[in-house]
This record gives C-alpha cells, structure tokens and sequence, in this order.
C-alpha cells in the first residue's frame, strides 16, 4: 500500500499527530496541493475540491503503501474527472504505487489524445486504458530505480465525463457507486471485480502458465499466487504493476475495464484499497459517506471509521493502509432530511448481515451526523482535529469582528 505524498499534515503551518493502539501515528496530509499535468488537466494528490474527497493514512505495517490522485480537466477538458487508488505490495511496494501513480494518467492522457478518443466511445477508452496500463507496466522494467521483481501495485480508476463513467480495475482495490432505488432509497452498485485468484477464471490463466494457486495452512481463506518451484512471493491478488517475477506465471497488467452511463438517482462514486474493505462492507461506506455533512471531510471520516472497525474485528491484527477517493456527481449535500426517516427504511436496502446494524442516528465527536453501524468512533483520533478546527474556527471569527468594528462601526449610514 503506498503514498503519493507525504504522510505529515499541517494545519496552519502546525503539526498534528493521532492516537493509535499502539503509540501516536502520522496522519495523510490534507494541505491542498495542485499542479497541472498534461493538457492543462489540474493535478491533486491531497485535499478537496467542489467534486472530490481525497485522503490517505498509514496502518501498522511501516510506510504507507497506498496512493491516490485526481486529476480535473483531464484531457484538457472542462469537468473531466480522472480519479484513482493504488496499493502498492512488496519492499518496494511503496514506490512502485507512486510512481505509477503520477505515470498512469499521463501515459492514458498522451494516448487518448493520439487515438482522438471520445468519451462515451467505451470501444475506444478500453483500447486506449488497456494499451496505457500495458505501457505503464513495462515502463516499471525501464525504471532502474525501482525494485519490481517481487514488489507491485494495485490500480483502480474512474474516468467521467457528463453521463459516461468508465471504471478500469487492477487487483483488489475497488470502486461502488452509490444511487437510488426506487423508493429513493441509497443503495450501493459494486463497480468492480476484486481481482483475487480465488476467482475460478483467474486461477486457471495463473495455472496454465505454470503459476501455483494455495493458501497457506495459517490462512486458509487466502488463496495466494506462487511461482512453480518457490514458495514466494504468495501474492494474493491475480493481477497488478510490477511483480514481474509471476508475470510470465499468469498475473498481467490487463485491466478489466467497464462503463456505465449515470442516471439523475447516482450521487457518488468511492474508491479505495482494501485497506477500507476489508472491515467495511458496501452498505456500511455508502452510508458514512452519504451521512457526512461536509463532503470535503467524507474521505477523511470515512477512513477513521475504517481505521476503528479494524480495531473492533480484528484487535491482535496490525491495521492496514487506507486510501480513498470520493468522486461526487452533485455538489450540494446529499441529505437534505433527517437521518432518521431514512433508517426507517433502510434495512430493506442491507445485506443479511448488515441488516442488524440499524438502531438509531448519532453525532461523531466532530459533529458530523451518521447512521449507527455498529462502528464507534475512536474519541483519541478525532480530539486533535477537533481542536485545530475550533481553533481555526475561533480565529476567523475573531479576525471577521476585527474587520467590523473598523469598518462597518465607525461608519455613519445615510438614507
């Protein structure tokens, strides 16, 4: 799981650090950083913007293997979004998902622009994403900084433009998209396919090109890919960037790539690495994500939440890396009525065993409001954050009071 950026936030040039199980943990940085990248498209590693909720924070597993990006105006085109999540694996993991990272979206910008491709045309973008991440990849063998022999990344994307959304997905990282049933209830579509090798198809490419497919006696459940004659590495994914000592044992570079044309009942897309959905189910991540008043902390909240439930189900686990990307289809917030006349209903909407999860509406400690599931917030996570708010808080209302009373109070109205 890897960073793009660093994993030190600043607010107002001051340093702020979390409580975690097991000592204090640094925190993704939320200063807002943009640069332009190809055809004038705005890059954003960190923070928000009127569409999107970025956010990225570091397990117990050492660095922070997971990346993220959006780029705006992709293609040099007004209000095209290019979102996506890596989660690198490996030693080198970490700078294997960054340096992809900041590649994938230029080589698949360049290569739309030769090809003259059109959004809307999924012929055309799956072609063109396809020949990108090909390229990508064999661009990491070229790299001779990078150690990609046994170190990898995942990638899921999103490109949408208008009413077209193309999702491309690499390993086990995914993309939901929250929308509306017909009661108007919030429910969430599962974009992608976690490319694992328990998949039965997945597995027979590995097997035919001579790659091994078990799980090991203490974990039973993972099903990893090793090569013919080593134990290793055991990747627990069928395909990734990288890895190139399974690459000719049957896991690619090949993206399953996908479209869907939106409907006035989406509202938003979330991507992340598994750091998020391994302890969170679907229903669970539309829910925070749609119950959060602010939609530029809905990344944020959404990765604490995460973070706790890894404490919850699994306390002798060390937590993993976390990356999020909200994409909004709608600027205003999506709840404009009470939580609880929509939990009346909702547990129709919910999974067998999310359906117990529903009691009643709460407040986190930063007063956010969110349907009850289960999930308790971390009171030691959110204090600092807390303070720094009603800190800034507090300072701009004080410097707004200044500006009156030299302005306005000093001054006498003519009618």
């Amino acid at each position: 799981m890897g960073a793009c950026c660093s994993t030190e936030v600043k607010y107002k040039g001051r340093r702020n650090e979390e409580d975690d199980l097991e000592g204090k943990e640094e925190e993704g940085q939320q200063e807002e950083v943009t640069t332009t990248g190809h055809a004038g498209a705005i890059v954003r590693c960190q923070g928000s913007s009127s569409y999107t909720s970025m956010y990225t924070r570091k397990g117990k597993k050492g660095i922070n293997q997971d990346a993220m990006i959006v780029w705006e105006n992709f293609l040099g085109e007004k209000n095209v979004f290019f979102c996506a999540v890596f989660d690198g694996h490996g030693p080198s993991g970490h700078q294997v998902a960054r340096h992809v990272c900041h590649t994938l979206p230029y080589k698949l910008s360049t290569v739309c622009k030769e090809n003259d491709v059109a959004v809307g045309a999924d012929k055309d973008w799956e072609a063109s994403i396809i020949r990108a991440f090909e390229e990508s990849d064999e661009d990491l063998i070229l790299e001779e900084s990078l150690d990609s022999y046994c170190s990898g990344t995942t990638a899921v994307t999103v490109i949408k433009q208008d009413e077209h959304l193309i999702i491309s997905n690499l390993g086990d990282s995914r993309a939901i998209l929250c929308t509306r049933d017909n009661e108007n209830q919030l429910i969430p579509i599962q974009l992608t396919v976690d490319l694992k090798p328990s998949i039965p198809s997945e597995a027979e490419r590995i097997l035919k090109c001579g790659g091994r497919v078990f799980a090991m006696d203490e974990e039973s459940n993972v099903p990893r890919v090793w090569m013919p004659d080593r134990d290793c590495p055991g990747l627990a994914m069928a395909r990734a960037f990288g890895d190139f000592c399974l690459k000719d044992h049957g896991v690619v570079a090949i993206p399953q790539v996908s479209y869907r044309k939106l409907t006035s009942k989406d509202e938003f897309v979330v991507l992340a690495t598994d750091g998020v959905w391994d302890v969170l189910t679907n229903n669970e991540v539309i829910r925070i994500v749609a119950s959060v008043k602010k939609q530029s902390m809905a990344a944020k909240i959404l990765v604490y939440y995460a973070v706790q439930a890894w404490r919850t189900k699994y306390p002798v686990s060390k937590v993993d890396d976390c990356a999020v990307v909200c994409l909004f289809l709608k600027k205003r917030p999506l709840l404009t009525r009470s939580l609880s006349d929509m939990s009346k209903n909702v547990a129709s909407q919910l999974d067998g065993a999310d359906s117990n999860l529903i009691s009643k509406d709460r407040k986190t400690e930063e007063g956010e409001t969110v349907i009850n599931c289960d999930i308790t917030v971390d009171p030691k996570a959110l204090d600092e954050l807390n303070r720094v708010k009603a800190f800034t808080k507090s300072s701009r209302l004080g410097s707004l009071n200044r500006r009156k009373t030299s302005k306005d109070f000093g001054r006498t109205e003519v009618n």
